[in-house]
């Protein structure tokens, strides 16, 4: 999905400058640049993402995830000690808000997705950071087409037991 192709720069611009900024060494970049790059990328990740869905309302909806991953982002960073899942809940979160939902509660499987990956990227922080911080940008997005993709499948087999007679 081109908004993920969107994300991995975005991404990798406010880890290069959180990296930078965390660096004591004199050598280090300066951390301002990058971070400011990534979030300046964000929006079009999330415009992006409300276009190319076809929501009705994409530039509300682009707007609304804006506002939300920043809402879910910066208190999952100040509470998890690793930034790498913050960004992925509030991108996630944003992503919730951007995508178009094509069937009622949609918004549920989602956001219980975003909530599933956010832990998921926790525990793996720990586990194997190296690989984390690769495969993080990955994760918002992709959780939100698995979230959507198991509400059909759950829609489709309670319609197959409704026509063959089954509660």
């Amino acid at each position: 999905m081109l908004s993920t192709l969107l994300l991995v720069p975005a991404y990798w611009g406010i880890v290069a400058g959180l990296v930078s900024m965390a660096s004591e060494s004199p050598d280090a970049p300066p951390a301002g640049p990058a971070i400011a790059f990534g979030l300046a990328l964000l929006p079009f990740v999330f415009i992006a993402l409300a276009f190319l869905s076809e929501n009705p309302r994409a530039p509300g909806a682009a707007l609304k995830a804006m506002g939300l991953s920043v809402l879910v982002g910066i208190p999952v960073s100040a509470i998890v000690p690793d930034a790498i899942t913050g960004l992925v809940a509030g991108i996630g979160a944003g992503g919730v808000a951007a995508l178009r939902a094509d069937e009622e509660g949609a918004w549920k499987a989602r956001a219980i997705a975003v909530l599933t990956v956010s832990v998921y990227a926790v525990v793996m922080v720990r586990i194997v950071p190296d690989v984390t911080l690769l495969l993080a940008p990955t994760l918002p997005f992709t959780c939100l087409g698995v979230a959507d993709h198991l509400l059909e499948r759950r829609r489709e087999q309670a319609e197959e037991r409704l026509s063959a007679g089954r509660p």
